[in-house]
């Protein structure tokens, strides 16, 4: 994976939630966002902003426990959380690579699909930087550069 935009700096959490606002008009079905980063670095947090900023009204709920929150808006919308998993046949049998095909995915805890991370993903790396946070975009698909250019 490549870096395809210099690290953002997210300083409190009104720069997470004005980033998701960003991300939102660039994201459609097909898309995947792998979230990742230690416990506390802002992937749920980021996640549900994204969520509202594509226009889900209804509480978003974090998935830690469910394993993955479906949301309706424009189009549909899947949030994992694969922390419990133990293996990643077990992400496959939650529909995921079928979600990815088809909904706008964030997934946190990517690690934990192995083989079956998807190669067009964007994945979020988020990072505790001092009191605030980082977040590092990465791919190995060139077209996310093109599409975050503007961000």
């Amino acid at each position: 994976m490549r870096q395809v935009h210099a690290p953002i700096p997210l300083p409190d959490p009104d720069a997470t939630d004005a980033l998701a606002r960003r991300f939102a008009p660039l994201l459609g079905p097909g898309d995947v966002l792998l979230l990742e980063g230690q416990i506390g670095a802002g992937k749920t947090h980021f996640a549900r902003a994204l969520i509202r900023a594509l226009g889900v009204t209804e509480d978003v709920p974090s998935p830690t426990f469910t394993l993955v929150q479906t949301y309706e808006a424009d189009f549909e919308i899947w949030h994992a959380d694969l922390y419990r998993l133990s293996h990643p046949d077990e992400a496959i049998e939650l529909g995921l690579a079928e979600a990815f095909e088809t909904a706008l995915c964030l997934v946190e805890w990517p690690e934990k699909l192995g083989e079956d991370r998807p190669k067009q993903a964007l994945t979020l790396r988020f990072s505790l930087i001092g009191e605030g946070r980082e977040v590092v975009c990465l791919s190995e698909n060139n077209e996310w550069e093109t599409r975050l250019a503007g961000l």
